[in-house]
């Protein structure tokens, strides 16, 4: 946690527009931003993304005040906003860009995504879906590239625009205590 005691967070869901709505509306988030991440070409484009040959995913980065909203809330909101079993694709997007990533940047986020995945595909497996396929690794080693502007909460400045979350329907079991 830095200084200013907020945390980052990195989500990959498919199409970032909608992730970064539903990461923009939660109470306790500071920041949204939309960018690309876990692939090996530097400052790409949409266009060389959605290409598949940067091996980049389309990356929310979420800023966030833990006295508010926890990190493990924002990771429920994650499982359940897309499908984690569809292995790089949502609905019908198609391509390693639309993977289900989970990016950490502390200890504790790498255990808490661990344990909520196994949490959630449990749940899943209830429910005859298969096993989740989100991949789980540090930020570091991985540069965020913002994408450009036009993608910036893009769903604000288009409100009917496209928002492709195929989710599996299942919710995020609520544990009694």
């Amino acid at each position: 946690m830095s200084n200013s005691g907020l945390e980052t967070a990195y989500f990959a869901t498919g199409c970032f527009w909608g992730a970064e709505r539903r990461f923009w509306n939660m109470d306790g988030v500071i920041e949204t931003s939309v960018g690309y991440m876990g692939g090996t070409k530097s400052e790409p484009t949409y266009k060389e993304v959605c290409t598949g040959t940067t091996g980049h995913a389309e990356m929310v980065k979420v800023v966030f005040d833990p006295t508010i909203v926890s990190y493990n809330r924002l990771l429920q909101e994650f499982w359940t906003m897309h499908d984690p079993t569809s292995l790089n694709k949502q609905g019908g997007d198609i391509g390693t860009q639309y993977r289900s990533a989970i990016y950490t940047t502390s200890p504790d986020q790498m255990i808490e995504a661990a344990n909520t995945r196994d949490l959630y595909e449990a749940e899943l497996s209830k429910n005859d879906l298969g096993k989740i396929c989100t991949e789980i690794q540090e930020a570091d080693g991985h540069t965020y590239w913002e994408a450009e502007e036009y993608h910036q909460r893009y769903l604000e400045k288009n409100p009917n625009g496209y928002d492709c979350h195929s989710s599996t329907g299942v919710p995020f079991p609520v544990l009694i205590a």
